[in-house]
């Protein structure tokens, strides 16, 4: 459906994305030119604008979305990528049937052909989501094909961007699939299934097998639901002549009620998504997967629910841990970083990880630090750290180190127990110090997407919910820990 050609038959498409930079100010578009278009105040070509047009040229009726990409100092991806969903999304809602893609302009104000090549594969991916799986009277898309006109264009990371396109797709999918649906054990399930076509192993650790390791955390979290737990260990060994294993740990809660400390209705509203971080390792498996780096990736999710009934743990309550650290429940709301922490000992003890990167919609306090633009981040590693981020610069997607201070570290200890779950404000930082008392000295980073992972508006590629955020960058950074 989607391709990268050398030419375009232009009479073939009734839909047509063109590119335009702030410099191609004479050049006609239909039978305009931008400068005509910048005096009438309705499209400049900055990055990211959009312009909708009807032509009837060559005797054939087109749609035609211009997508500004703006000049040399301007142009970003991330704005590219915004431009081009919302393209994609005007043109399918005036139910074309092959949209082609003039992308020439680009190169006159990039370079990066491989970046660019990627982000044309991914984007078209992305944008066509919907979740509409039950809605009695849906409309299926009628869009058949997508050509893209690119003949200097990398085919190879176009291929890749394609890849990583359906495994940000697969991910937002997963978060946004209802709690009596997505259960713990649905979740395995479509994990096993996901990756059953690749080279990975999956195995599925049940309620015995999560008693008998000594998961205490994530046990006191999973007892009051029906559903019982599930430990989800996925291992992909590219490399399996290196000692060096990274561990991805994707928090995953299938739904959280907030336990006795229940949630007011609103807040549970969306609680189906604080699997977000369990839905991204998930999906990056899979990618990794089809584009097999020489790396060894193992990824772990723990997949309960907090819920209530008579079982319930409770506020007050002193439990232990599989890492020998017992805790003082000061509040049964905070119960991802419980589930988080015997999956990081589980991934040091007995998978022999080397580095551990913990992904999660955590706390509250995330979106209160950094809005829903960023993803703040506590790690124990400079150099780690530096190959995260760079990694999720190449997703376009932010995250920001928080400090940790001395002062903070004393917050989560406590005059009952080891540790608390509930340490307080800076919420964020100290849920981040919590994870890691439960790390050694094992190279870590811990990423809070409770402000990026879900999203109440469409926008760009995206559409109203999950954003699937973290899973193309994992890929990256088993990428980049490859070389």
């Amino acid at each position: 459906m989607i391709q990268l050609v050398k030419k375009l038959d232009i009479k073939s498409f009734d839909g047509v994305i063109r590119c335009v930079s702030e410099d191609m100010s004479h050049e006609k578009i239909g039978n305009l030119t931008l400068s005509t278009l910048k005096e009438k105040g309705v499209f400049e070509g900055k990055v990211g604008e959009t312009y909708a047009m009807t032509t009837s040229e060559h005797g054939n009726f087109q749609e035609i979305i211009l997508v500004g990409i703006g000049n040399e100092a301007t142009f970003s991806t991330s704005k590219l990528r915004k431009g081009l969903g919302e393209a994609y999304k005007q043109l399918k809602s005036k139910k074309v049937k092959a949209i082609g893609v003039y992308t020439e302009a680009i190169l006159s104000v990039c370079s990066m052909d491989k970046k660019i090549a990627r982000v044309l594969g991914e984007v078209f991916i992305m944008s066509a989501y919907a979740f509409d799986d039950y809605k009695t009277d849906k409309k299926p898309s009628t869009i058949e094909r997508i050509e893209i006109e690119g003949s200097e264009m990398d085919q190879v990371a176009f291929d890749e961007g394609k890849i990583l396109g359906e495994a940000n797709v697969f991910s937002r999918h997963l978060t946004n699939m209802p709690a009596n649906v997505m259960t713990p054990e649905k979740l395995s399930l479509l994990a096993k299934e996901h990756l059953d076509q690749t080279d990975i192993e999956v195995e599925i650790k049940g309620l015995n097998e999560i008693e008998a390791l000594g998961m205490h955390a994530f046990l006191a979290v999973a007892k009051a639901s029906t559903n019982t737990p599930k430990l989800i260990v996925m291992r992909y060994m590219g490399n399996p002549s290196s000692d060096q294993r990274i561990a991805y740990v994707g928090k995953g809660l299938t739904y959280d009620s907030g336990g006795l400390s229940v949630k007011p209705t609103a807040s549970m509203l969306n609680m189906k998504d604080d699997m977000g971080g369990a839905s991204a390792v998930i999906a990056a498996m899979g990618a990794i997967g089809k584009l097999k780096p020489k790396v060894n990736i193992i990824a772990i999710v723990a997949a309960c629910e907090n819920m209530i009934s008579g079982n319930s743990y409770k506020p007050g309550d002193i439990i232990q841990s599989m890492g020998g650290k017992s805790i003082f429940i000061g509040n049964t709301d905070a119960e991802g970083r419980l589930t988080l922490i015997d999956a990081v000992t589980y991934a040091i003890e007995k998978e022999n990880a080397t580095f551990v990167l913990d992904i999660a919609t955590l706390t509250g306090a995330a979106i209160h630090c950094l809005g829903s633009e960023a993803a703040p981040v506590v790690s124990n590693n400079d150099d780690f750290y530096a190959h995260v981020e760079k990694a999720f610069e190449k997703a376009d997607e932010r995250i920001w180190r928080m400090p940790i201070f001395d002062e903070y570290k004393a917050l989560v200890k406590h005059e009952q127990a080891d540790l608390t779950n509930s340490a307080g404000s800076p919420g964020t930082i100290t849920a981040g110090i919590f994870i890691g008392e439960f790390v050694k000295d094992v190279p870590w980073v811990h990423i809070d997407i409770a402000g990026t992972a879900f999203i109440e508006k469409a926008v760009g590629a995206f559409s109203k919910g999950g954003t699937g955020s973290g899973a193309r960058a994992l890929v990256y950074l088993a990428k980049k820990m490859s070389k």
